[in-house]
């Protein structure tokens, strides 16, 4: 049984004039010890799905199980083995409290006695590299983005989750610095037998942290597999348009195809049948009137497109 199992998941939000579809009908699977990224333009539901998991809001469709047990009101305690760690570090902590009773509010909000609280806290803030006696009793506001990411990190660590998701985590940061959180994020899911869900739009972090890729296009995953099997054999198009925008690391390499253009389409009247189609190079009649579901390629992840063959040639 897999550790996190999101079927169907469905996520709408009121807006002037209607309502709009930010997530529609996303399944996934999260083993143990796994790391699966969810990459994606901007406005493709990556943290909507991710903020889902949570309740922060829950979906209005789907379900979402954790360790064989269906998170719903009724199983509010069981949210605290999802924790988040959210793209904006210093937005995200309180810049007038200070470090030590940051990271320990889960905790006191969860009942835990004081001495283990003080306890917890300070062990954690040594794994995520900061001397408890030295950053605890200053306040957020005094920390670069890189230090505030790390306090972050072991706010939501020291809940002990058995799920971490961690929203666009180095985007923010400077290049030196994201190398070292994502490292830190390694370490924490080898020490602890993490399973993270791992947001980004970067490809190249993507690469070097996760197991498994699942690619979010307009509210839905458009393709999902191994991250080698991915991104050496795409089976959507739409996969294939991200990895040739990755800029080479040799100006003079020749290019491994055009570049996505197009602007994405209003999630408020998204296009029939597959939600690419507007911008895809392979589309045909059958693409606007039949939905694509995600089936098998030769290479052997799931793609949700009619002419997954014709990708690769």
């Amino acid at each position: 049984m897999p550790l996190l199992e999101v079927s169907d998941l469905t996520k709408r939000f009121k807006v002037p004039g209607g309502s709009v579809e930010a997530v529609s009908g996303v399944s996934f699977s999260l083993e143990r010890g796994e790391t699966l990224a969810l990459v994606g333009e901007s406005g493709c539901g990556k943290s909507t799905t991710g903020r889902a998991l949570l309740g922060a809001p829950g979906p209005d469709e789907g379900t979402i199980v954790l360790d064989g047990v269906t998170l719903s009101d009724r199983a509010a305690s069981r949210r605290r083995d999802v924790q988040m760690i959210f793209q904006d570090a210093r937005a995200s902590l309180n810049p007038r409290r200070r470090v030590r009773d940051l990271v320990a509010e889960g905790l006191r909000i969860a009942g835990v006695p004081r001495a283990e609280t003080r306890t917890r806290v300070d062990a954690m803030l040594r794994a995520v590299g900061l001397d408890p006696d030295r950053v605890g009793d200053r306040r957020a506001a005094e920390f670069s983005g890189g230090q505030c990411q790390r306090i972050a990190i072991a706010r939501a660590m020291v809940m002990e989750p058995q799920v971490l998701v961690c929203d666009e985590p180095v985007a923010s940061l400077d290049v030196s610095v994201q190398a070292q959180v994502v490292n830190l994020l390694q370490d924490m899911k080898e020490s602890y037998g993490l399973a993270m869900l791992f947001i980004s739009h970067d490809l190249s972090v993507v690469r070097s942290i996760s197991d498994r890729v699942a690619v979010m296009y307009l509210g839905r995953v458009v393709e999902i597999g191994g991250v080698d099997e991915l991104y050496e054999n795409p089976g959507h198009p739409y996969t294939r348009a991200l990895l040739d925008s990755v800029p080479a690391p040799d100006p003079a390499a020749p290019s491994r195809g055009a570049a996505l253009t197009g602007d994405l389409p209003s999630p408020m009247s998204p296009p029939s049948g597959c939600r690419f189609r507007t911008r895809c190079p392979l589309a045909q009649d059958v693409c606007a009137t039949e939905t694509p579901t995600l089936r098998r390629t030769a290479a052997g992840q799931l793609a949700a497109c009619h002419f997954s063959e014709l990708v690769a040639a």
